[in-house]
């Protein structure tokens, strides 16, 4: 039995949940609340973060780590390009939106406004949100600048670059913080990659306390 512990806003979980739904891998999804993670499961991971993958005795952490694990050992449908300078693209760009547009984006907008209520932390800083508000501007304009290129955000074909922005994504577009009529090219590609059975079970989730937009789970925006 393959379990997934996670949080359905985190994009670190969903980048896995879309990895593992694309190679149609089975895996039980074990919702939990990291900030009370308890010693069970830091015996499991010390670090205190979700993803966890619990495959029998083999346990994994780091979401780049557990996709990598996934796409090596179950090469089918391929996520990441067999060309090495391809294959760096795609680690770049994953790179890109896990710590810069996380750092500057959903951690400004996602953890604020969601996150922290859900932990008890307090309310949203407004200069975190106006920061986040203005520098996913930027990040959409460069999506689109790449995909005025390519077909897919790192080449001809979708990776796990796509999975690692789409993820991102998903968490904004819950609470409504995308602003799809900013650039045509990359509402498309959402909703290409959106419509996709893989995106199913992100799509049906809701967090308690917060519903998500009226557009989010429409394949139609």
């Amino acid at each position: 039995m393959i379990q997934l512990y996670h949080f359905a806003l985190s994009p670190f979980c969903r980048k896995v949940r879309l990895t593992l739904a694309e190679k149609k891998m089975e895996v039980v999804l074990e919702p939990l609340p990291y900030w009370e993670a308890g010693s069970e499961f830091l015996r499991m991971n010390p670090a205190g973060k979700v993803p966890v993958l619990r495959m029998d005795r083999l346990i994994l952490s780091d979401s780049q780590a557990i996709c990598e694990y996934i796409e090596e050992t179950m090469p089918e449908p391929p996520l990441m390009p067999r060309d090495p300078e391809k294959r760096a693209e795609v680690r770049r760009l994953v790179a890109w939106f896990d710590d810069k547009f996380h750092a500057e984006v959903t951690s400004k907008l996602v953890y604020e406004r969601i996150n922290k209520k859900l932990t008890r932390q307090g309310y949203p800083d407004g200069t975190n949100v106006k920061s986040g508000v203005k520098a996913i501007k930027f990040h959409l304009d460069y999506m689109g600048w790449l995909l005025d290129q390519r077909r897919w955000l790192a080449g001809p074909d979708m990776t796990l670059a796509d999975f690692a922005a789409a993820a991102h994504l998903s968490c904004l577009d819950y609470s409504s913080d995308v602003d799809w009529n900013r650039n045509a090219g990359v509402r498309d590609w959402y909703a290409k990659i959106k419509s996709r059975p893989a995106f199913r079970s992100i799509l049906a989730d809701v967090v308690p306390g917060f519903r998500p937009a009226p557009h989010y789970a429409d394949l139609d925006f």
